[in-house]
């Protein structure tokens, strides 16, 4: 009976530890998330992403509220992405064009944050392992299990001073890394401003292009709908973009879980329609040909992902 007790008695202790582990977990998360909304910085963040390396400086101001990033590229093509809220600027200055998004969600460069981190539990196992130093600065590293075959995995290195996330790694399945974000220095001094450089000086030498993004429409508007997706996905938007001059239309739903998201994308079908499975690093996207409609499901998630939610999708 005592050996009983003794190992009852563990296992509620190791119990109890899990739970405490998980919760300081989020709590870390939690933290980053309020930095991220709160605090001006800068720095060098080196990108790795389908098999390429890319460094860029980094700002990040908020001013009044408001949250603005910019990236300007160190190595050829040269070139600044800029985020002020949600409307997003990229500007190629070897061949002097300029677009303007205006997207109906606040999304950060660097990393994708739940709004609300109650539900992450039910869909991944977060934890912490250990501490390590990233651009010369003390962080504590969070992983974020997925408790299916349906998302990545991530692990996070979050600054322990400031809580701003230090280093992003997205593995697949089988522990493979797919893409990496790492700052390889930060200041919280002389930030200055986002606006991008070349974007204050004559913007007439720039060929600019607007994608107009009308409001969000409620999701029963769509002329599409998805039968199917992973538990813990929830609908961001629908938005119906247009793209200047072309007069183009191409209907947008996206659906995320916080960390993971897809996107659905429905046009008119060309002459010669697309379908089949596409894989570019960590991004997988599904082709399908509905009737006359050309339906496109695209997202950093595993192939199998995109490919239930477009097995799943029927014109209204």
């Amino acid at each position: 009976m005592k050996v009983i007790a003794v190992f009852l008695f563990w296992v509620v202790c190791q119990t109890v530890r899990a739970d405490d582990v998980a919760g300081g977990a989020l709590k870390w998360l939690e933290n980053m998330s309020l930095a991220m909304k709160t605090l001006s910085f800068q720095g060098t963040i080196i990108f790795m992403k389908n098999g390429q390396l890319d460094t860029m400086k980094y700002h990040h101001l908020v001013e009044n509220g408001v949250e603005q990033e910019r990236l300007t590229s160190l190595n050829s093509p040269m070139r600044e992405v800029v985020r002020k809220s949600n409307e997003v600027t990229c500007i190629f200055k070897e061949t002097q064009q300029k677009i303007v998004n205006h997207h109906p969600l606040d999304s950060s460069f660097i990393i994708n944050m739940p709004r609300n981190t109650a539900g992450l539990e039910k869909n991944y196992q977060l934890g912490l392992e250990g501490q390590e130093a990233v651009a010369m600065l003390p962080t504590q590293i969070v992983t974020i299990q997925p408790k299916d075959d349906l998302r990545y995995i991530r692990k996070i290195w979050i600054d322990t001073q400031f809580y701003l996330p230090l280093k992003v790694e997205v593995y697949n399945l089988d522990g493979t890394t797919l893409e990496q974000v790492v700052f390889t220095d930060l200041s919280r001094d002389g930030v200055g401003t986002a606006t991008p450089a070349a974007a204050t000086g004559d913007d007439s030498r720039f060929h600019t292009k607007h994608i107009h993004t009308s409001q969000a429409e409620p999701l029963e508007q769509a002329p599409f709908e998805l039968k199917q997706w992973p538990p813990g996905f929830e609908p961001v938007f629908f938005i119906r973009n247009s793209i200047e001059k072309s007069g183009k239309a191409v209907d947008h739903l996206l659906i995320s879980d916080g960390f993971a998201t897809v996107s659905v994308y429905r046009e008119a079908k060309e002459a010669q329609g697309i379908e089949g499975l596409h894989t570019l690093g960590s991004v997988n996207s599904v082709s399908r040909i509905l009737g006359e409609q050309q339906i496109t499901v695209l997202g950093e998630v595993p192939a199998k992902t995109v490919e239930m939610i477009a097995a799943g999708i029927v014109l209204r």
